[in-house]
């Protein structure tokens, strides 16, 4: 059994009992895991408190409101990113503060709870927590040990591809059967639900990979000019039988070159997620618009999408590890919930920006800003 110290920031007694009595037994287990997680958690009212408690017990995750007497929520997280704390910060703040805690959120908190919220709530965003936790252990051990780190780490794409094999093989045995007719028609729509699950864990597996690169760091990264607009008609050519397949429009808007000084494997895992999730979550006779521009700060890249969109709640969710959005219009929609953690965190890593916006069934917008004194030539 693991345990993560879970510290608690607010100066509203209810809110901190109400963590400790909902985490008390609370545990966290997968069947890739080694052994189970649980949680001690140690409370504070005041900013100051908090960063004493910081210091004094290190703990690993961190329950932070904003609004404190003394010293607010948002110092703490300052504190924290000056210090260069290993710590995951999670900010609870009420509705009227969500502009507030999406600001925190670009300045290094992980994710953020809205109050009231519910016990589920809670447990669901600490779920995702030590699901990161563990594997950012796995992938940072994976970089530099042997055997038995690297079966932990097969035994999470083991779990993660039971399900859709245990679906095809029973599918194979359907037709193998002829429990539905002897015609080949009779079974296309198990042939197509094989050939879709065949896809979801070919993804599943290469972005594993990525994630597993860019958490315990590439041996070498072959820094080089590397022309975006390039990279982007590439990662569109890529992508163009499945948008013909979609009925998708794609069109890329863009100077002759934009140069930078990058890994072209990391730029192009930009583009191929940003660009397949548009296509991915498009509607029939959509389009996808790829802009790239530099200015006098930045470069960009902004892709445009007219899919089904997405709410301000789950925009603040979609940058998590694992994390997919499910609803109505997403339910038939396979994916590994890794594309966006990881286009964020190769974004980070060259000092940059990701922004998005999105109404539901108007659309997205993904914006990615390098720093040009940094990146781009």
């Amino acid at each position: 059994m693991s345990t993560l110290k879970i510290l608690v920031v607010d100066d509203e007694p209810g809110i901190r009992s109400g963590v400790s009595r909902i985490l008390r037994n609370f545990r966290v287990d997968y069947p890739f895991m080694d052994e189970a997680f649980e949680f001690v958690v140690i409370e504070a009212s005041t900013g100051e408190e908090g960063i004493e408690l910081i210091e004094q017990k290190q703990p690993d995750i961190l329950l932070l409101d904003n609004k404190l007497p003394g010293i607010q929520g948002i110092e703490v997280l300052e504190y924290i990113k000056k210090k260069q704390k290993k710590i995951i910060v999670v900010m609870i703040t009420s509705y009227a503060s969500l502009e507030l805690a999406v600001k925190a959120t670009s300045d290094g908190a992980y994710d953020f709870i809205p109050k009231p919220f519910t016990p589920q709530e809670l447990k669901s965003s600490i779920e995702n927590i030590t699901k990161r936790v563990f594997l950012k252990k796995m992938t940072n051990k994976l970089h530099d040990t042997g055997k038995q780190i690297r079966f932990t780490f097969l035994s999470v794409l083991s779990h993660e591809l039971k399900a859709p094999l245990n679906a095809i093989e029973g599918y194979l045995k359907m037709i193998r059967e002829r429990q539905s007719g002897n015609k080949i028609e009779d079974y296309d729509v198990m042939i197509d639900r094989s050939l879709e699950r065949i896809k979801g864990m070919r993804n599943l597996i290469l972005d594993l990979l990525d994630l597993t690169k860019v958490e315990s760091g590439k041996a070498t990264r072959n820094i080089i000019e590397v022309d975006l607009v390039q990279l982007a008609r590439t990662a569109m050519d890529t992508m163009r039988p499945y948008s013909i397949q979609r009925d998708v429009r794609l069109d890329l808007i863009a100077p002759e070159s934009v140069v930078m000084m990058a890994d072209a494997d990391e730029i192009e895992i930009i583009f191929n997620n940003l660009i397949s999730n548009a296509i991915k979550y498009n509607r029939e006779g959509g389009s996808v618009q790829c802009t790239i521009r530099k200015n006098e700060t930045s470069c960009e890249i902004i892709v445009v999408d007219t899919g089904i969109g997405m709410s301000p709640d789950d925009i603040d969710k979609i940058f998590g590890d694992f994390v997919r959005i499910k609803n109505e219009k997403t339910k038939n929609i396979t994916g590994s919930g890794l594309g966006l953690s990881i286009v964020k965190k190769l974004t980070e890593n060259y000092g940059g920006t990701i922004d998005v916006s999105s109404s539901p069934d108007q659309g997205s917008t993904f914006k990615i800003s390098l720093p040009i004194e940094k990146t781009c030539l």
